[in-house]
């Protein structure tokens, strides 16, 4: 009897998760949309709770290996440094964060690498939390802004580095413009991001049709580039510098999809100390994370780097 009712129990929450799921989406609106989930997902403290200062996947040397779900966020900013170039950089060096979430890379970028970071976000809860998690507010310090119209002179930094923000902006041309019109000549772009198949040489079947569209509503996402349709962006900037080179990290990367499942079992006191409401919002991520996992591992989805000179 016992074991009947958890099986009925069990299956009203599936039942009633999965239909929330399809039911209420995030679809992006406008920037106000991608702004106002930020601040939910920041406000309610679940995704710091569990997986730290850093949304961005991980990094993974070496397919199943066992490391550390933040220790692999923090591999991951290291390793996008010392590919883009941005290690060679002096220190007191300006480098701005596109897009910063509530500030992991940027206090690695400024206390590791001795960098004077401005991070921005157009979520204000995001900017307010950064600040309160940063100690070295002289050399790392947050500002509201849209990557759309930043406000800075033309060429004010040595580097800019962004990660996983362009899936949430919708035109993919004038973010790659802004970014590097406000590098310096000869300094260091680092973007990493979620990046769609190229679909001109093959399109999408109905069942991959489906399975985009959830990704695109379910958080807040107007659109994914493809890795060869952004390089054609910054190739295309009136402020293009040199050759844009990029690579597919998805190997790499793959393995926090599954990791972030896994952290809920790891920490459940992080997710179970915020409530009832934060638990079952946990699980209602788990299908799109899930979708997410299918899709890269079917080259659905790829997980691109790109790195220019000014």
């Amino acid at each position: 009897m016992q074991w009947i009712l958890i099986f009925i129990f069990s299956s009203f929450v599936l039942i009633t998760l999965t239909t929330q799921w399809l039911r209420k989406s995030r679809k992006y609106e406008s920037v106000s949309s991608v702004a106002s989930s930020y601040d939910s997902w920041t406000n309610d403290r679940l995704l710091e709770n569990l997986w730290g200062d850093h949304i961005h996947l991980g990094f993974y040397e070496k397919p199943r290996i066992k490391k550390d779900f933040r220790k692999a966020k923090i591999d991951f900013v290291h390793e996008l440094v010392r590919w883009s170039g941005l290690n060679k950089l002096p220190k007191g060096s300006r480098v701005l964060d596109v897009g910063c979430g509530i500030g992991g890379s940027s206090r690695i970028l400024s206390d590791y690498y001795g960098f004077n970071v401005i991070g921005i976000s157009i979520s204000q809860e995001q900017i307010k939390r950064a600040n309160e998690l940063t100690a070295n507010k002289e050399f790392c310090r947050f500002e509201v802004m849209d990557a759309l119209d930043l406000k800075f002179e033309k060429g004010s930094f040595d580097g800019v580095w962004s990660v996983e923000a362009g899936p949430h902006i919708f035109d993919k041309q004038t973010f790659a413009d802004e970014m590097l019109r406000v590098l310096r000549p000869g300094g260091f772009l680092a973007v990493a991001d979620w990046n769609q198949r190229d679909t001109r040489g093959q399109p999408l079947n109905l069942l991959e049709k489906f399975v985009m569209n959830q990704l695109l509503v379910q958080w807040t996402h107007p659109e994914f580039s493809s890795i060869e349709g952004f390089k054609r962006n910054l190739l295309k900037s009136p402020y293009s510098g040199s050759s844009v080179e990029t690579s597919n990290w998805t190997k790499y990367t793959i393995q926090s999809w599954s990791e972030s499942i896994y952290e809920g079992f790891r920490r459940p006191s992080s997710i179970m100390k915020l409530g009832l409401k934060s638990f079952l919002k946990a699980l209602r991520e788990i299908p799109t994370i899930l979708m997410m996992r299918w899709s890269f591992s079917r080259g659905l989805m790829k997980f691109g780097v790109f790195k220019s000179r000014g």
